[in-house]
Parts: structure tokens; sequence; C-alpha cells
């Protein structure tokens, strides 16, 4: 905590344990219960830090972690006993570590609701865009995930029609932008064909585009989140849009440039 406090972010994280996705109920069971002792004390000393003149940040925001792994009544439980604490937000751990996607949704549906309503609910280390979009359906409210860096090093980059991986070979000679109408510093100057030179010839500026774009996407797609949510049409939109990422990128150029 004096650490977290030292750098004076806006959040901090109350320190928790992660168990594996898979883990049994007698490894789960006594690990989420250190996880609320640790909750307990790292509340205690984020209120004391937060009372000190010279703090960094003495608004800093304490978030406790719910853990459980795929276990719902201890996923439900904890999440009852976390509340009781009234903390600024909520955090759901312990999920995109091996278990299938329906198995986090299924967590976060029995989950969620058992954190307080009015306060933010951030889901960890989460995800794809479609993770993102059903996640949000399920009430989470924020996320952190290193795909759209990480991706964007390895050639794959996200549009509405789905993920591209520019290291193949179609995208060639294709001059079109990574996606049509984008406003990211790459898709403005450059096209899929050259940044896929730039990949291939390990030039960094390949990968630093990449990312552009990708961290671009996905900071539009939570502006669009939120805007549909604003105007009352999320399921329609969530839906259009999950059709659309769903279709993939089938679209293969005609001729080099890419018509």
């Amino acid at each position: 905590m004096r650490i977290q406090s030292n750098l004076g972010s806006t959040i901090a994280m109350a320190f928790d344990e992660c168990p594996p996705a898979l883990a049994e109920r007698d490894y789960i069971l006594p690990s989420v219960e250190r996880t609320t002792r640790w909750l307990r004390r790292c509340a205690q000393e984020m209120a004391r830090l937060n009372s000190m003149e010279d703090t960094v940040n003495r608004e800093q925001l304490l978030f406790g972690i719910n853990q459980g792994g795929i276990i719902e009544d201890i996923r439900i439980s904890h999440a009852d006993e976390i509340s009781e604490l009234d903390l600024p937000g909520y955090a759901v751990g312990g999920l995109a570590v091996g278990e299938s996607h329906e198995e986090m949704y299924r967590i976060l549906d029995v989950t969620v609701p058992h954190l307080p309503e009015n306060k933010p609910v951030y889901l960890m280390g989460v995800g794809t865009p479609e993770n993102i979009l059903e996640s949000v359906d399920r009430g989470v409210d924020f996320f952190d995930c290193v795909y759209p860096s990480r991706n964007g090093r390895h050639g794959h980059v996200y549009t509405h029609k789905g993920k591209l991986n520019l290291f193949n070979q179609k995208y060639e000679r294709d001059t079109r932008p990574v996606e049509e109408g984008c406003g990211c510093p790459a898709c403005r100057s450059y096209s899929r064909a050259y940044i896929r030179h730039l990949l291939k010839a390990k030039e960094m500026l390949g990968m630093r585009l990449a990312v552009l774009h990708n961290l671009y996407f996905y900071n539009h797609l939570m502006l669009e989140i939120r805007d549909a949510l604003d105007k009352g049409v999320f399921k329609e939109y969530k839906d259009n849009v999950l059709r659309s990422l769903r279709e993939g990128e089938e679209e293969t150029p005609r001729d080099g440039r890419g018509r």
C-alpha cells in the first residue's frame, strides 16, 4: 500500500492471491479467505496513508478484488463479504487465466449482481473486443489488457470486421489503410502493405503503428459503448458489433492497388 500511495495513482489495488483458473475447491477456499484478510489490512493501511499530510494523493481510491476461480458459491460469498467493506470500487480477478469464455461469462453473471450497484466494477486482464462487449452487458465498467499492444507487436490489428494478421501475404500489395475511416496515425498515413513491409523487415515503426491503431480502436470502442449506453441502445449496438466482428476479414484485394 505504501508503494502504491507513493506512486499517487488514482486507484490502488488491494493485495490478493490469484489462484489457477481450474484449481480445486480445497485450494480456492483458503486462498480466498487469505485475500479477504489481506483486503482488510490494505483498507486500514490506505485509510492511514490517506490521512497523512504529506501523502502524494490523499484521494487515492482502494479497490477490493473478488476471487474464487470458477466456483460460483465461493465467488458469490466473497462478493457479499467484500461488499460490506463499502470500498470505492471493486474488481473481479482471476478470470481470463485459462478458463473458457463461457465459464468467464457464467462467473460474471452470478458475481456482479452481488457487488454494490453504485460502485464501479473493474474486470482485470480482459480482453478481446468480444469479451469487453459481453462483460459490459453483464455490468462491468472498465478493463485493462495487454491485447492491443501485445497483439500489435505481432502484426495483429483489430477492425470492426475482425482481427487481421498483417503478416499474411494477401496484404503484401494492399494499399488500403488497416481500417477504412479510422482516424489513427497509422490509418491516416500508411497502407496495410507498408505496415506489413515494416513488420517483415523487423522495423520498430511497424510494431509502433500496429499498436497505435489497436489502442485507437479500443479507445473508440469504449467511446461507442458509452454512447450506446447513454442512448439506451446498447443491446442493439452490441449485437451489431459482434455480428460484424464474427464475420471476420474475408475480403481479398483483387489487384495490387487493393481494388
